[in-house]
């Protein structure tokens, strides 16, 4: 680093201002000298001999890092709205994993009420009984599926082409909400229910 050569000058200062500014030198492990150039170079803007000043360019680096800060700030925001999207995306697929099992027992309870003669009494316990409503589920491409079984399309492609065809059957008939299992018939690529 070249030396810059100096020269001493005189000014009169208010008490306060000088134990701030000698405050300051300590703190910065520095000295009052270094401090008052680093000031009068902010007001008067850098001259080409003292550019290579260490305290000057730590002094500009600390400017830039403050201008930084803001577009720092707002990616970690942009991180946490991408990650309550996701959240959000996860509920949407649960909400509709819920809707599907309410419509299976909306149905059930409608053909309950048109066929009254399914009900028997029975007398000895006071509960009626109720046979099961039989409901008959189509074949579903993969995307409906995924939704029936509360997962996404990639980790339904993968369960099957991971496990056996009975392996999938059961896992399949795990996540079901109505306990039944699924077959894939690759000719057709759709997934057919098993009882």
């Amino acid at each position: 680093m070249a030396k810059v050569e100096r020269e001493s000058i005189n000014f009169k200062l208010p008490k306060s201002l000088i134990k701030e500014l000698r405050a300051k030198a300590r703190e910065l492990n520095t000295t009052a000298t270094d401090l008052v150039t680093q000031g009068l170079h902010h007001v008067l803007g850098s001259s080409d001999s003292t550019d290579n000043n260490v305290e000057t360019r730590l002094h500009q680096l600390e400017e830039e890092l403050q201008h930084l800060a803001p577009r720092i700030e707002k990616r970690a925001e942009s991180s946490t709205e991408t990650q309550q999207q996701q959240r959000f995306s996860d509920l949407e697929q649960q909400i509709k994993v819920l809707a599907n099992r309410l419509a299976l027992i909306e149905s059930a309870l409608v053909q309950l009420q048109r066929n009254p003669s399914t009900q028997r009494g029975r007398k000895s316990s006071g509960y009626p009984y109720y046979q099961q409503a039989s409901i008959e589920l189509q074949p579903m491409p993969e995307e409906n599926l995924a939704k029936r079984l509360a997962v996404d399309v990639a980790n339904l492609s993968n369960q099957r082409q991971t496990l056996s065809p009975k392996e999938f059957l059961s896992w399949s008939r795990s996540r079901d909400p109505g306990s039944v299992g699924w077959r894939y018939q690759e000719q057709e690529a759709i997934y057919f229910p098993v009882k």
